[in-house]
């Protein structure tokens, strides 16, 4: 199965559960529990037409994403930082340096 094969897939079934929430709808009425669950249905039929469009533009046969693999160190050196990145900076939770907490 292609990635568009499973995509259009994933539109059906999405489809068929904005079907089965407008049916719930009409029993139950139009609460804020209904109003969320029918929000976040929107919400995936805009997050599957934006991957569809990504990948769209992606070069068949190569996944998208990142290149390395999950499970793959990374290595950290040990040594310190430069000093200079820090410039301008403040310490997160405490402020800058000439201002108080209250």
């Amino acid at each position: 199965m292609s990635v568009q094969d499973d995509l259009t897939a994933v539109e059906r079934s999405l489809d068929a559960l904005v079907q089965a929430v407008g049916k719930l709808e009409t029993r139950i009425g139009g609460g804020l529990d209904i109003r969320r669950v029918r929000s976040d249905t929107d919400h995936l039929r805009e997050s599957l037409a934006l991957l569809k469009q990504s990948q769209a533009g992606a070069p068949p046969g190569r996944p998208t994403g990142p290149a390395k693999n999950e499970d793959e160190m990374v290595p950290v050196p040990d040594t310190p930082y430069n000093a200079a990145l820090w410039t301008d900076a403040e310490d997160e939770g405490l402020g800058a340096k000439d201002r108080h907490a209250p």
